[in-house]
């Protein structure tokens, strides 16, 4: 699952019926995301990254998970449903690396109350190396 033909794949099966171009790249600058023209670039290193976590115990199974979704979101690779799309791939994560039950996203939490730039799992929350929140989300003990 650490490969772009499945994350274009999962994005294709998840929207392919909303948005024709489910499945493809952005092309056009988002106010979130890296430049257009690095998102194959930044996609191939995290699945590098991930696949080396998982391999080596770089992290425990949630931190890796919380680690492979904030930068999937941050990375930003299509120009709509990134953040359902992140959390399916960070639990096809914990579960082909980790044997690992999935993440509770919902987390008792009624995220529909709370602005999408606030909630744990915003790409914002990461930034500047301070995964704090998110590993306190997915209920890790480093949170």
């Amino acid at each position: 699952m650490l490969s772009e033909e499945f994350v274009r794949e999962l994005h294709r099966r998840l929207f392919g019926e909303v948005w024709e171009w489910a499945g493809t790249f952005r092309l056009t600058e988002k106010n979130i995301g890296v430049d257009p023209i690095q998102v194959g670039v930044r996609l191939r290193a995290l699945l590098d990254d991930a696949r080396y976590w998982a391999e080596h115990g770089a992290y425990p199974p949630l931190e890796a998970a919380a680690r492979f979704h904030h930068r999937l979101v941050q990375i930003h690779c299509f120009a709509n449903g990134n953040g359902h799309h992140a959390r399916i791939m960070a639990d096809e994560y914990l579960r082909d690396h980790f044997g690992h039950p999935l993440i509770d996203w919902a987390a008792g939490n009624d995220l529909s109350m709370v602005t999408k730039d606030a909630t744990p799992t915003s790409p914002r929350c990461a930034d500047g190396h301070d995964h704090g929140p998110i590993l306190k989300f997915v209920g890790t003990a480093g949170g």
